[in-house]
C-alpha cells in the first residue's frame, strides 16, 4: 500500500481535528494578517448621527435628588417617614435595611430654572446651568443593581456578571478606530473630593470580554509616562526597535499558524499599536499647544495631569485624533455620609470642566458628531441615611431612578425626558432601562443592538442582552 493512503487509514481522530484546527488557523492567520491585523470594522448598519462617544462616567452614584430633579413639595416631606406605599417592599442595601426609620431629606441647596426651557439645575451646579440649552436631562433612568460593584458592572458592559464586553469594547469591534496610531477605546481615570477614596475601578470594566483582546480599553495614566514601557530603553533607536518588532511578529505568526489561536493575532496587534503609539501618545498628552483661554475655560485644575479637568480636556484632544470612545471613570460619588460636606466638593471638581468639554466641542463644530454622556451607576435615596440632620448622614443607593444627561450627536437639546414621583423614588413616566440607553448610544453611531453579535459558547451574545431593550427615538434629533 502508498504510505500516503497508509497514513490516511491509520490517522487518529485526535491528529486529524488537530492538523483540520491548524489549517483553518492559517487561513483565518493570513486573513488578519493581510487585513490590517484585526482592527477592521464592521461598518455601521445604518447612517450615523455621531461618530464618536465622550462618556464621563461618575462612579457612585450622583444624587439626583439634590442636583436635577427638582420636587417642590419635597420641602413640605421634609423630616416626615417615606410612605410604605412609597417605598414598596424595595429591596434595600445592608447600610439602611435595619433603619428603624426612613425620614425624607429635601435637597440642601437650591436648584433654579435654566436656558430657554426653563430646566431645572442646582445651584451646586452653576456651569451645567450655563449648557441647559445643550444638554438632553434624562430622569427616569432605573436599574436593578443596588450595589456598586454589579451596578457599574451592568451598566457598562450590559450584564450584572463579571466577564462580558464592555460598551467601548463593543464599539471598537463594531466601527474600528478612525486613527490607527491610537486605540479606538481609551481610558482615564480621577479621584474626586466627595468620598475619598471612592470605590475602586476594575480594568475589566473596560476590558473586551469575548471580543478579541485587541478591543479591550486602553488605560492612559497622568503624567509623563501614561503608557508604561511606551518608550524605548536608553540606546535603542527606532530602527532598531522595529527589527526586533518584525522578530517577535514573525515569531508569533509561526505560533498562530500552528495553534490557530486568535489571542495569538492580538498580541501581534498590541506590540504593533504599541509602536505606532510611541509617537503618538507624546504629542497627545503635550498640552503646550493648548491657550491660556483653554485652560481658563476648562478650569485651573486642567493644568495639573490627571485632574478630572485635564481628562476632560486629554478626551478633546483624542477624538480630535480619531478615538472613537473616551471613557472617564471619576470616583467619589459615594455619599452614605458627609451629604453636605461632599457633595459640595464632588461637584465642584466636575462642573466647570464637563460644562467647558461641550461648549469647546460645539465651537470647534465637533459637538454635532461627538455624542456626551454624564452620569453614574444607579442615584440616591430621598431618604436619610443616619440620623436626620446630623453632619454624618448621607443618602443610600438608589436604582428604582436615577438621572444623566447627554448632549451632541443627535441628542435632543434643552429637553427634560421621564418623570419620577414627588419623592424622587419611582418612575411614573417614560423609564429608561441601562439597556435602553446601551441601544440608544449604539443607535447614535449607526449601530443596531440586536444585530452586533458574537457567538461564544454557543450563544449570540450583544450589549443589550437577551431582554427586550429599545432606543429611546423621543430625546433624538
Amino acid at each position: 500500500m502508498h504510505p500516503l493512503c497508509d497514513y490516511e487509514r491509520t490517522i487518529t481522530r485526535r491528529t486529524f481535528l488537530g492538523q483540520s484546527a491548524r489549517g483553518i488557523g492559517r487561513m483565518g492567520l493570513a486573513s488578519l494578517l493581510f487585513s490590517g491585523f484585526m482592527r477592521q470594522p464592521r461598518g455601521p448598519h445604518f447612517a450615523p448621527k455621531a461618530r464618536r462617544i465622550i462618556y464621563l462616567f461618575q462612579s457612585g452614584g450622583p444624587s439626583h435628588v439634590d442636583l436635577f430633579d427638582y420636587k417642590p413639595r419635597q420641602r413640605d416631606l421634609h423630616a416626615t417617614e417615606l410612605p410604605d406605599s412609597i417605598r414598596g417592599g424595595q429591596r434595600l442595601t445592608g447600610m439602611t435595611a435595619s433603619q428603624a426609620s426612613f425620614p425624607v431629606v429635601a435637597p440642601h441647596w437650591p436648584m433654579r430654572q435654566c436656558g430657554t426651557h426653563k430646566t431645572w439645575i442646582s445651584d451646586l451646579l452653576p456651569h451645567t446651568q450655563s449648557i441647559a440649552d445643550e444638554i438632553c436631562i434624562v430622569k427616569s433612568m432605573v436599574t436593578e443593581a443596588i450595589n456598586h460593584d454589579p451596578a457599574i458592572t451592568f451598566i457598562n458592559t450590559g450584564s450584572q456578571q463579571i466577564g462580558h464586553a464592555s460598551l467601548g469594547s463593543w464599539l471598537s469591534y463594531g466601527l474600528g478606530s478612525e486613527n490607527e496610531n491610537l486605540p479606538a477605546y481609551v481610558v482615564l481615570l480621577s479621584q474626586g473630593s466627595g468620598k475619598n477614596p471612592g470605590q475602586p475601578i476594575f480594568a475589566r470594566l473596560w476590558g473586551s470580554g469575548y471580543l478579541p483582546s485587541s478591543h479591550q480599553g486602553v488605560l492612559l495614566r497622568p503624567g509623563v509616562n501614561p503608557v508604561l514601557y511606551l518608550k524605548d530603553p536608553p540606546g535603542v533607536t527606532r530602527d532598531q526597535r522595529r527589527r526586533m518588532l518584525n522578530d517577535v511578529v514573525e515569531i508569533n505568526r509561526k505560533e498562530a499558524e500552528q495553534v490557530g489561536d486568535p489571542e495569538i493575532l492580538a498580541r501581534i496587534e498590541a506590540y504593533e499599536m504599541a509602536y505606532r503609539m510611541q509617537s503618538a501618545v507624546p504629542e497627545l498628552t503635550d498640552f503646550s499647544d493648548e491657550s491660556d483661554e483653554v485652560f481658563a475655560l476648562y478650569g485651573a485644575q486642567s493644568r495639573r495631569p490627571g485632574s478630572y479637568a485635564a481628562n476632560c480636556l486629554l478626551a478633546r484632544r483624542l477624538i480630535e485624533r480619531g478615538v472613537r470612545f473616551v471613557q472617564l471613570f471619576h470616583r467619589g460619588w459615594d455619599q452614605h455620609i458627609a451629604l453636605f460636606k461632599q457633595l459640595p466638593a464632588q461637584c465642584l471638581d466636575v462642573d466647570q470642566a464637563s460644562a467647558a468639554l461641550v461648549k469647546d466641542l460645539k465651537r470647534r463644530g465637533l459637538l454635532e458628531e461627538t455624542l456626551v454622556v454624564w452620569g453614574g451607576e444607579f442615584g440616591r435615596t430621598v431618604y436619610s441615611q443616619g440620623e436626620l440632620g446630623h453632619p454624618s448622614s448621607g443618602r443610600d443607593h438608589h436604582g428604582r431612578c436615577f438621572t444623566l444627561w447627554m448632549a451632541g450627536g443627535g441628542i435632543r437639546p434643552g429637553f427634560e425626558y421621564g418623570r419620577t414621583d414627588e419623592f424622587s423614588y419611582n418612575i411614573v413616566e417614560n423609564a429608561v432601562h441601562i439597556r435602553d440607553l446601551n441601544a440608544t448610544l449604539l443607535h447614535q453611531l449607526g449601530i443596531d443592538h440586536t444585530r452586533l453579535t458574537v457567538k461564544f459558547r454557543g450563544l449570540d451574545h450583544k450589549l443589550t442582552g437577551v431582554e427586550e431593550a429599545h432606543v429611546v427615538r423621543d430625546i433624538l434629533t
